[in-house]
């Protein structure tokens, strides 16, 4: 019997989280260019830091479509 006989549960709640990885990393290069950008240009950082957040939104709305996805799949 081979291992993969062995696995049991759903394989999408797997590529769910394999799929939250992707926002995850999109907000640490978000926010770590913001702070790039903040060190560089001091009086920006009111400016910079919205633009943060909404890269941040966007970014966070891929592992929410990512969520739904999966419930309407396996619901």
């Amino acid at each position: 019997m081979s291992v993969l006989a062995e696995i049991s549960g759903n394989i999408a709640t797997v590529g769910y989280g394999l799929a939250a990885i992707g926002p995850a990393i999109g907000v640490g290069i978000v926010v770590g260019k913001t702070i790039e950008g903040v060190a560089r240009q001091p009086e920006l950082a009111g400016r910079l830091q919205v633009l943060m957040w909404i890269g941040i939104a966007f970014t966070e709305m891929l592992a929410l479509i990512g969520i739904a996805t999966y419930f309407i799949f396996v619901g």
